[in-house]
């Protein structure tokens, strides 16, 4: 993070409801010498949305303008819901044009998936899952774990994420690294929107739902031929899901087992990244290395946008 930075917001999804969450995400980033641009974008409301339609559209779609200086970062200020709403409204051929070789980092997750699968389908843009304004930058307490995994990611050629968790499967694969939201990524199933990733090395997470929903949005992919078309299946948090008495044992171990034995790739289980407040950040679109086993597993990543 040595560098001082051009941080442009944009709030494709909802609005932010806590405005003292904003104010002292925007002071830490200034405090740090970065310079935030498009502030008026957290303080837009329409509806439960952060602008209509047409206002968050034209934020991103700005950004193929060649005339206008790119940011070194543009940030979700937070997620929600919205995004979806975006996806035929943007201007892909002008956004691959402006920004296919740039060193620019898209960053946000949960809602935001829907922007990142489909502006890596339509304009082949790489993106990042990681924090967000309002709710990472913004915490009561920063994490810097987030913050070290964040400006890692962002400046480095290739970094790896470790993890002690240990493994039931050993396996070494190579592919795209692709994922995010797992709710989201169900609902573009059948959409140009969703990229036509081979051999590819699928991560997910999602916040508030029961083992049983996780498992329904995964068959899902399952059931679309989708999973067996990746090399591995990596699970992040699924956070906040309350357990029903009905269950009766159900839970999220009983789930991965269930589906382990009929997606017919590996899965790994521990990533942490989702709704969560100490995360790491994954390039979306990027080339990846994923090695496991009972000590753990270590994903490699490179070939992603690096800030200069």
């Amino acid at each position: 993070m040595a560098k001082h930075r051009t941080i442009e917001l944009i709030a494709p999804s909802g609005y932010p409801h806590d405005p003292n969450a904003v104010h002292v995400a925007l002071k830490r980033l200034r405090a740090q010498g970065h310079h935030v641009e498009n502030v008026s974008a957290t303080q837009r409301r329409f509806q439960r949305f952060a602008g209509t339609d047409g206002e968050r559209a034209a934020e991103l779609n700005r950004l193929a303008d060649p005339s206008r200086e790119l940011p070194d970062i543009v940030l979700a200020v937070r997620g929600g819901y919205g995004a979806v709403r975006l996806l035929h409204g943007l201007d892909y051929r002008g956004l691959q044009r402006r920004l296919g070789d740039q060193p620019i980092a898209f960053c946000g997750h949960s809602d935001f998936t829907a922007l990142q699968l489909a502006l890596l389908s339509q304009a082949n843009v790489k993106t990042f899952g990681g924090p967000m304004l309002a709710v990472d930058f913004g915490a009561e307490s920063v994490s810097d774990f987030t913050m070290k995994h964040f400006w890692h990611a962002l400046t480095s050629e290739t970094f790896t994420i470790s993890s002690t968790a240990p493994q039931s499967q050993t396996f070494d694969v190579t592919g795209t690294l692709w994922g995010g939201n797992l709710a989201v990524i169900a609902s573009l199933v059948g959409s140009p929107y969703m990229p036509p990733v081979e051999g590819g090395i699928l991560f997910v997470e999602d916040v508030n739902e029961q083992p049983f929903r996780i498992e329904r949005l995964i068959y899902q992919l399952h059931l679309a031929g989708i999973l067996e078309r990746q090399q591995a299946l990596v699970l992040g948090d699924f956070s906040g899901g309350k357990p029903f008495d009905y269950d009766n044992g159900y839970d999220l171990r009983a789930m991965v087992e269930q589906v382990r034995s009929v997606i017919g790739i590996p899965i790994v289980t521990g990533l942490q990244f989702g709704h969560i407040p100490d995360m790491v950040t994954l390039p979306v679109g990027a080339e990846a290395r994923l090695v496991a086993g009972a000590r753990g597993f270590k994903l490699t990543v490179s070939g992603h946008p690096v800030l200069d």
